[in-house]
């Protein structure tokens, strides 16, 4: 029997355990503390990221349809508020003969600072692989820059095949002598272009971000369980919103900013999470399911 085997087997041997087990070592590794410091990032990066992203595809793509497409997805990250984002994003674009290179240069810097909190923050969920070898501070410094070209990339292919599906929804077919529309096969579509994507990109930083060698199908395992995660915590965020928040009336022009942190700081929590999972899955070979969590060390020696 493989190790990898041997793992499963275990775990489904007892699957109480070592959810327990992994959410014990969660809380030990303060994993809510490190989602709200990689949440406050991202809202500092993810204006910044996609001004920089959406004026150069903005070369290569028709703006309407980009800014379409980033519209449609930002609705999954912050639920309610992607129209006021694809907004602030227009008028970028409209007025992009103003960004000089000092502007540029700045966006691109803020760009990169969730990236690299979130790289710190996946050195303490994966502590056993860091205590071991250490990513050559060159490589840290690199990294984020590299995933701003790779959601560009990922951002350009989602919407060529976004604009393919949308047209085959205008469509209909000819079935028993009755027109069918498609519509309804093309937002199926889109949704699980959606899901597909986010499944890839979280694998991809599964991948990269933990110091050392990940495999993909341990990658795949913490990125499936934070997208089935995300998906139910989304539709349930939505639902509040939609029907029982006020946050609206609390906080009044500031909603925006709130919502945004808020949806965040639970998408963070749900990604360390999953990378949490994976951690201790590699693990569970060597110690035992069960066993007193290490966390983070703030005793002086």
């Amino acid at each position: 029997m493989s190790l990898r085997d041997a793992r499963v087997g275990r775990i489904l041997q007892h699957p109480l355990l070592f959810m327990g087990q992994t959410v014990r070592a969660f809380r030990a590794n303060q994993g809510l503390l490190l989602a709200g410091a990689v949440a406050y990032y991202a809202l500092l990066s993810i204006v910044p990221l996609l001004i920089v992203v959406v004026i150069g595809l903005s070369h290569f793509i028709d703006p309407d349809e980009l800014l379409q497409t980033v519209q449609r997805y930002l609705e999954w990250v912050a639920p309610g508020q992607s129209a006021a984002m694809q907004t602030e994003l227009a008028n970028f674009l409209e007025h992009r003969e103003v960004i000089g290179p000092v502007l540029l240069l700045t966006m691109l810097f803020f760009s990169s600072l969730a990236f690299t909190v979130l790289e710190n923050a996946m050195s303490v969920i994966f502590m056993h692989r860091v205590a071991i070898r250490r990513r050559h501070f060159l490589v840290s410094a690199l990294l984020p820059y590299c995933y701003i070209l790779f959601v560009a990339i990922g951002l350009l292919l989602v919407t060529v095949m976004s604009a393919a599906l949308e047209t085959v929804g205008q469509g209909s077919v000819l079935l028993f002598g009755r027109d069918w529309s498609l519509a309804g096969l093309s937002g199926f579509l889109l949704y699980l272009l959606g899901v597909t994507g986010e499944i890839l990109l979280l694998t991809s930083i599964y991948i990269v971000m933990p110091v050392g060698r990940l495999s993909v199908s341990h990658a795949l395992v913490g990125a499936v369980t934070a997208t089935l995660l995300w998906e139910i915590t989304r539709h349930v965020l939505v639902w509040y919103l939609a029907t029982l928040s006020q946050v609206s009336i609390v906080y009044g022009s500031l909603t925006t900013a709130i919502v945004v942190l808020l949806s965040l700081e639970l998408a963070a929590a749900l990604l360390l999470f999953g990378g949490q999972v994976i951690s201790e899955f590699e693990r569970i070979e060597v110690e035992p399911i069960v066993r007193p969590p290490e966390g983070i060390h703030t005793d002086k020696p």
